[in-house]
């Protein structure tokens, strides 16, 4: 903006500078976070044995996503492969107990969508995406703007998905939240595969 006010024009600058540093810092934040919340999850993956509690990985790999990205909420999804509904197995945010255990219909929800076609997707405003399901927004009293989800994939076998919901600050997602939380994802199908495994052993070793 030019102004031929040198005091007036020293005014608008030092706000443009301290716009910019403020933003850095948050950036800088949010990268902290996310090396964090990396770190944290490959210690999940390499602590897993036979008696690990499902639920607390679960949650464990929920927490790291939601840092991984700096959202305000979470959810994991796990297909019912009896069912194909896909269940809200672990939430992060305002309605983590009343959101736990919902179901959602075939193929319904962004998260559907993202299972069914093992694809990540990331909307600005979910409201105008025709694959957005509003239901849960009205049982539940949200109001979800901004949506990251990846597919929990074990190699042709869908596990789930994986959603962050608003990021902090009214930011967007940006490229980089969907490579984080792309190997996120990744890291979390490959814990959900071991625990699996480990569960099927324990299984047979009680049978025999």
């Amino acid at each position: 903006m030019e102004t031929s006010d040198p005091a007036r024009f020293l005014q608008l600058e030092m706000a443009r500078l301290t716009d910019e540093n403020r933003d850095l810092k948050d950036e800088l934040q949010v990268l902290r976070s996310s090396v964090r919340a990396l770190s944290t999850l490959q210690e999940i993956i390499q602590r897993i044995t036979s008696t690990t509690d499902v639920l607390v990985l679960l949650d464990d790999l929920l927490a790291s996503a939601v840092a991984v990205v700096g959202a305000s909420d979470g959810s994991l999804l796990l297909l019912d492969e009896d069912t194909d509904e896909l269940v809200f197995a672990v939430v992060h945010g305002e309605a983590r107990e009343r959101l736990s255990g919902y179901r959602l219909p075939p193929g319904k929800g962004i998260a559907g969508w993202v299972a069914a076609n093992k694809r990540p997707l990331f909307l600005t405003n979910v409201r105008t995406d025709p694959r957005f399901y509003p239901k849960i927004d009205e049982a539940f009293g949200f109001h979800t703007r901004s949506l990251a989800a990846v597919p929990l994939v074990d190699g042709d076998r869908v596990l789930g998905a994986l959603e962050a919901i608003t990021k902090n600050y009214d930011r967007e997602f940006t490229d980089v939240d969907q490579d984080l939380l792309m190997i996120v994802g990744h890291l979390a199908s490959v814990a959900l595969s071991r625990a699996e495994a480990y569960g099927e052993e324990a299984e047979e070793a009680a049978k025999a």
